[in-house]
This record gives C-alpha cells, sequence and structure tokens, in this order.
C-alpha cells in the first residue's frame, strides 16, 4: 500500500523533523530562573547567549525573587505538575527547604565532570545523599549607599542606627536580609548568641530600633536599587554584585564591606522535579560549572566565584573586586530551617511592623 502525504501536511513535518534536529521552530527553549533586575539582564546579555551558541539549547531566562517566594512557586506548580523554570538559583535556605519536599531532582554525577572544580561546600545533597544543588554564585550583601547624598565611605554596620530617619532600604524577609547575623555580629560579638530563641530575642530588640531610619522593607530588589540609584532611598543594605554594576553605569553608589563582614551568600543550580529538559538542565549546569565560566561570570556580573581559586583565570586585583579577603558574616541557615515560623512571626510583630 502506497501512503501518500499531502503538500501541507509533508510541510508540517519537515518542519517539525527540523526543530527535533535542533532547527529553529518547533525547539523548546531551556527556562533558567535567576534574581531580576541587572542580575538578570548581564545574565541575559553575557551568559545565556554564549551557552546557546556552544551548546545549541536556547535559554529562557525568568526572573525570580530572592528568599522563600520564589521556593513556594515552585512546590505549589509542581503540585500541578507544572514547572515555572527548569533550571532555578536557590539561596542555600531554600534550597535546603525544597529537600523537605522533594523537589528537587537528583542530579546524575556522571553527566556533571565540571563538578570536580566545584567548591565542596556547594556540592548540596539531600538527606539521602542524592547530589540536588551545584554551586552556581556566590555573593555579598553590603552596605551600600548613594555617594552624592553620603560622600563620606562608613565603616561599621552600626551606620544602620545612625542619624539616618528615613533613609534606609532593608530586605524584608529575616531568611534573606540576615539582618540577625549582622546585628549580632555588630553589637554581639558573633552570631553565637543566635544559637537560642532568647538569644535571637535579645538581638530582635536591638534590631527593631532601626524602625525610624527605615524607609521601606524590599522584597522587589529592582524597587530599591532605582531608589538608591535617585538618591529617593540612599542608604541600605544590597548586593556588591549589582552594586558595582550600577556604579559602572555611571549612578553615583557604592558598595562598603564593613568592619564586621559582608554577608556571604551563595546559590546554587537546582531542577525542579517537574521539568520536562532535565538532559538539557544537566547540560546547563555543567557548562556553567567550567572555570572558563566562573571567570567571565566574575568579570561580567561581579559575584564571587563558586570554583576553587587555583582553577581560575582571575587575576588577584579581579578576584578581589568580587571578593573580601576579611571574613565573611555566614548566614545561620539552620536557625532558619528550625525556627523558621517563629521567627517569620516575630519578624512581623516585632521588625517590620
Amino acid at each position: 500500500m502506497t501512503l501518500r502525504t499531502s503538500r501541507p501536511i509533508l510541510l508540517v513535518l519537515m518542519a517539525l523533523a527540523l526543530a527535533l534536529a535542533g532547527g529553529v521552530g518547533f525547539a523548546q527553549a531551556l527556562k533558567v530562573a535567576v534574581y531580576g533586575g541587572y542580575f538578570q539582564d548581564s545574565f541575559d546579555a553575557h551568559i545565556f547567549p554564549l551557552f546557546t551558541e556552544e551548546t545549541g539549547i536556547e535559554v529562557e531566562s525568568i526572573g525570580a525573587p530572592t528568599g522563600m517566594a520564589w521556593l513556594v512557586q515552585l512546590e505549589t506548580a509542581a503540585r500541578a505538575n507544572q514547572a515555572p523554570a527548569d533550571v532555578s538559583m536557590m539561596s542555600q535556605g531554600p534550597l535546603q527547604r525544597g529537600m523537605t519536599s522533594e523537589l528537587w531532582v537528583a542530579l546524575d554525577e556522571s553527566r556533571l565532570p565540571n563538578l570536580q572544580y566545584v567548591r565542596p561546600a556547594l556540592v548540596n545533597r539531600n538527606p539521602a545523599g542524592e547530589l540536588v544543588g551545584v554551586g552556581a554564585v556566590s555573593w555579598y550583601v553590603t552596605l551600600v549607599r548613594n555617594t552624592d547624598v553620603y560622600p563620606d565611605e562608613p565603616t561599621s554596620w552600626a551606620e544602620l542606627w545612625g542619624d539616618h530617619p528615613n533613609s534606609l532600604g532593608l530586605l524584608a524577609l529575616p531568611e534573606n536580609s540576615f539582618l540577625l547575623e549582622i546585628t549580632a555580629a555588630t553589637f554581639f560579638g558573633g552570631t553565637e548568641i543566635l544559637d537560642t530563641e532568647e538569644g535571637i530575642l535579645e538581638v530582635v530588640e536591638k534590631l527593631s530600633e532601626l524602625q525610624p531610619n527605615v524607609q521601606l522593607w524590599y522584597r522587589d530588589e529592582g524597587q530599591f536599587q532605582q531608589a538608591l540609584q535617585s538618591g529617593e532611598i540612599p542608604m541600605g543594605q544590597y548586593y556588591h554584585d549589582v552594586t558595582g554594576i550600577a556604579a559602572d553605569d555611571g549612578f553615583p553608589v557604592h558598595s562598603t564591606f564593613p568592619a564586621e563582614g559582608g554577608v556571604l551568600d551563595s546559590g546554587s543550580w537546582a531542577i525542579a522535579r517537574a521539568s520536562s529538559m532535565v538532559d538539557e538542565a544537566h547540560v546547563f549546569i555543567d557548562w556553567f560549572s567550567q572555570p572558563r565560566v566562573q571567570d567571565l561570570v566574575a568579570r561580567m556580573i561581579g559575584t564571587a566565584p563558586t570554583v576553587e581559586r587555583e582553577f581560575l583565570d582571575l587575576s588577584n586585583e579581579e578576584f578581589a573586586a568580587v571578593s573580601d579577603a576579611g571574613d565573611p558574616i555566614v548566614p545561620r541557615y539552620d536557625m532558619y530551617l528550625e525556627r523558621g515560623d517563629w521567627l517569620n512571626q516575630v519578624w512581623s510583630e516585632r521588625v517590620t511592623r
């Protein structure tokens, strides 16, 4: 029997074959979630096009919020077998929280040969020992200011408690602002005081003294970024890398590493279990883990590399531009996992009320 195919159907089949072969048309883009604003813009300009050029895999970038908000969206979508993004950049607290709901795909280490270059602390495993997260970027939360309004550089996080009524922009959530750790390091000699609820309440009491100085508790990084650049909100806490990009673009902003240290946080790539592009996501994570890509990210985006220093081609000056030689303030992820609900209640009642 001879099968005859009409010309319109034949053209559709030919187009589908081209798409499956990597041609233009029906190829599905890999959805990669990164933090919005300048950060996403920089990935769109410098990182994703190179990945597509070298692998042939198209990328659709998704602007995602920091903290638990994106995790909640992913978990809600997963229950409907949907994936707002295939690969997400997750900070350490939300990444660990997602392990408890089995949100993440267990990664196949045999398909990630560049994992050998990633700092061991950023090779994230669930309680069963499965690999679920791979270090993407590290970043510092620092003390930032508009230099037109405040030309003199501060030396300590204590400046936030200074004579600056209605002048500060601070991150709105305990688990991504790390203001508890900042307050503990600045006024209580370190974060050990956060081991107990009594100690946390003591730190909260000191932190609540900031309220007259705060104009904006922000969740939208772009909102504070614009206000900082214009001088409307001339001081606060923000990301060292993004502030540097804004300064390079000519805005009068500056990032300071206070004497107590900047807060060092890191994001890891994780694949949502509802993703239909797990193979392509593995390719992306492995590609991104190459030292040469981490060199590029440091140079073009200003984040601290997640690859061991010995494998990088950054000069000492370049490395110093994205990292601080002093000891950082390290987030107490354990505190947010163990006391998250209680902390959020205390936070809303006493800090951001």
